[in-house]
């Protein structure tokens, strides 16, 4: 769970996002919805944040991930639950690919992802 400042209100607001990847420094989140996401929109003010993985609860602060990183960080994903990724971008995509690459690499484009570091350096 992301712990995340309203930009407008300023209020606590609590978000639920799946992992795409989960590495021993960070974790990372997928805004599926896009930039329409409100919790991304939050964030991008104010990337000041609180984690809640599993039963422990850190500060960090919200870093932006794009173009290689981003694929690469969904095709790692797609590694780990290749029906998840093929059903993810036959919704998302007109054309998703053939190969686990191809789809990997056309919904990294389309969606941002996030990187959550598990501590501040």
């Amino acid at each position: 769970m992301l712990e995340h400042k309203g930009r407008k209100t300023g209020e606590t607001r609590r978000t639920v996002l799946e992992t795409v990847v989960n590495d021993p420094d960070a974790v990372y989140v997928a805004a599926a919805w896009g930039a329409s996401a409100q919790w991304l929109r939050n964030i991008e003010a104010d990337p000041q944040i609180v984690v809640h993985l599993g039963s422990r609860r850190y500060e960090s602060e919200a870093e932006m991930v794009d173009g290689d990183d981003a694929g690469t960080l969904m095709y790692r994903y797609a590694a780990d639950h290749p029906s998840a990724l093929k059903r993810l971008a036959a919704f998302m995509l007109d054309d998703p690919g053939d190969t686990p690459e191809q789809q990997a690499s056309r919904v990294a484009e389309q969606i941002q992802l996030v990187r959550l570091p598990k501590s501040l350096q």
